[in-house]
């Protein structure tokens, strides 16, 4: 969809250096660029590339806007304003409202005529889809699960029974919110379920990226507040809580009854033991296991960087050592040695 800067500017708004009747159709990169490509520069590595760009128009900041040798968005966030940019200029597919002929619905079901419902998804009974909603192809929406206004389904996502979906979320291809959380007991050196009773509450404006997976709660429900975004392949289980606004990266996992607060960043990689709390406002980096609860905002980390293979394992072999040499130092310090 062609946009001149003026009109970006005035639904976005920011300034227009330059020409305001400047016309762009697509987003690209400050390296690249092309005919009608609007790029953007958020962070200074790529400062370097600003003289020399084939773009024909570039989001930044005041700063770097001195420099820039076409048309630009002058923006405080360079890089928001290029997300809202580029929605504009690529919009979702318009809702196709009806039920595919190779769906099928239960008769009990609740579909909204503005809704879209693809090939071979299945809504089974007591469902609710409400107006606007897209389920994709292969999709399930279970026994009594609701799916919220606007709300988009990718090919094959399943939302188990009970479960409910606020507006405006996206769930990407894979995603299973509502399987069973991961609950034993033992008895005589043999595990026996434990039934999950609760269901999952997502609230509005979730997103949640392929493959991952969200338990339902063992008595109360596993709940994703508003505004939170999960990337690919990260493991929510039951009864867990995560505030609004939350965002994790891929392959991060969450043992039963945590809690993480709102407006936390979990980095990718990292593994959450059961039963905590963490406060609003943290960052976790990369690779870290958090074991106990984060009382405090703050930034944590707890990962080993890498090192050659050599000094790695020299190095391993005097972390095993630590224990003895710190009782050695008491030891001395209380001049027993």
């Amino acid at each position: 969809m062609t946009h001149t800067l003026a009109s970006l500017a005035e639904a976005l708004g920011v300034d227009v250096q330059g020409e305001p009747g400047t016309a762009v159709w697509r987003v690209g990169t400050i390296q690249r660029g092309g005919e009608g490509t609007l790029g953007f520069l958020a962070n200074t590595t790529y400062r370097r590339y600003l003289a020399d760009t084939a773009l024909t128009a570039i989001i930044l900041n005041a700063e770097d806007a001195a420099s820039a040798p076409i048309p630009a968005l002058v923006s405080t966030n360079p890089y928001a304003t290029y997300a809202r940019a580029a929605a504009m200029l690529s919009p979702e597919r318009p809702v196709r409202p009806g039920i595919h002929a190779a769906a099928w619905v239960a008769d009990d079901a609740e579909v909204a005529d503005g809704a879209e419902v693809g090939p071979g998804a299945v809504i089974e009974a007591g469902a609710r889809v409400a107006d606007g909603a897209v389920i994709g192809a292969n999709c399930v929406v279970g026994r009594g699960a609701q799916v919220g206004p606007g709300t988009r389904l990718s090919a094959s996502v399943t939302l188990c029974e009970g479960v409910r979906l606020g507006a405006r979320c996206l769930l990407h291809p894979g995603v299973v919110i509502g399987g069973d959380g991961f609950g034993i007991a033992n008895e005589g050196g043999a595990w026996i379920k434990v039934p999950q009773l609760g269901s999952v509450l997502i609230g509005d404006d979730v997103e949640i990226g392929a493959n991952t997976t969200v338990d339902r709660g063992a008595l109360e429900d596993t709940v994703i507040g508003d505004g939170v975004k999960l990337d690919n392949q990260i493991q929510i289980a039951h009864n867990v809580r995560i505030g609004a606004h939350t965002v994790i990266a891929g392959c991060t996992a969450i043992a039963g009854s945590s809690s993480i607060g709102a407006h936390c960043m979990i980095a990718g990689g990292v593994g959450i033991t059961g039963h905590l709390e963490i406060a609003d406002r943290v960052v976790v980096t990369a690779m870290t296991l958090v074991s106990s609860s984060i009382r405090q905002p703050g930034t944590y980390s707890g990962s080993l960087p890498m090192d050659e293979a050599v000094s790695w394992r020299r190095n391993s072999v005097r972390y095993r050592q630590l224990d003895d040499l710190a009782r050695r130092l008491k030891r001395l310090e209380r001049g027993e040695e």
